[in-house]
């Protein structure tokens, strides 16, 4: 009766190790597959967590951020209770200025919209052009933007891809939505993103990066 007693405790502690194996290594997954990133600003920095769900909109960031291609660009259009919005190439130079909002990479990438996913205050969403010129609501290449006031964008839920959200640095957002703008949104200061920097980094797979899903052509890209 003791050995019997011993070996199921054996066995028990057995299955126990390997069931905490398990655990950890889908915990690395999921953590893996959710890749964060500082993105430093002159205002401040804001980490941001990309979502597992949205695979085509964090492979096409992960991409842009290893190109360093946001690196020096404003955030081009602030309203202050509403949101922040920042991607576009030509904002590096002001005297494109009336250009702003207009530039990117020639492609969109398709939508993805996930239900459990809404515009809470910090949301990481894709710009787009309008559903006009754009009836599949897919995404700019490069434009996002940063929900200020929660409230104000819940209807944009399922109109326009969230793709991540700003889990530290909140405050930073208000301050950027604070700053003084000019009829168009535009900001009077540079609030510029000097870098983006993995913190957590992406899981490497040449087979996710490649299946971005990416379409040709982008121009004016916004939030409404």
């Amino acid at each position: 009766m003791v050995a019997f007693i011993v070996a199921m405790t054996s066995c028990s502690c057995g299955n126990g190790n390997k069931a905490a194996e398990e655990t950890a290594e889908t915990m690395e997954n999921t953590q893996i597959l959710e890749p964060e990133y500082d993105i430093m600003t002159t205002h401040g920095v804001m980490r941001v967590k990309l979502y597992s769900k949205t695979p085509k909109h964090r492979a096409n960031f992960e991409k842009l951020v290893a190109e360093k291609y946001y690196d020096g660009i404003r955030f081009h259009r602030v309203i202050e209770g509403f949101m922040i919005q920042a991607g576009d190439p030509f904002s590096r130079d002001t005297a494109l200025i009336n250009k702003w909002g207009q530039g990117g990479p020639d492609y969109t990438v398709p939508a993805e919209f996930v239900s459990e996913y809404w515009h809470k205050k910090g949301a990481l969403a894709a710009a787009r052009k309008g559903d006009m010129a754009n009836p599949t609501k897919a995404s700019s290449g490069s434009q996002f933007y940063i929900v200020h006031d929660q409230d104000a964008c819940l209807h944009l839920d399922g109109q326009y891809t969230i793709f991540g959200e700003v889990i530290e640095g909140l405050d930073v957002i208000d301050k950027i939505a604070a700053v003084d703008v000019d009829r168009y949104d535009r900001p009077y200061e540079d609030v510029i993103i000097n870098a983006v920097i993995p913190v957590l980094p992406p899981i490497e797979n040449t087979a996710a990066a490649d299946s971005t899903g990416t379409q040709p052509a982008d121009t004016t890209s916004s939030a409404e």
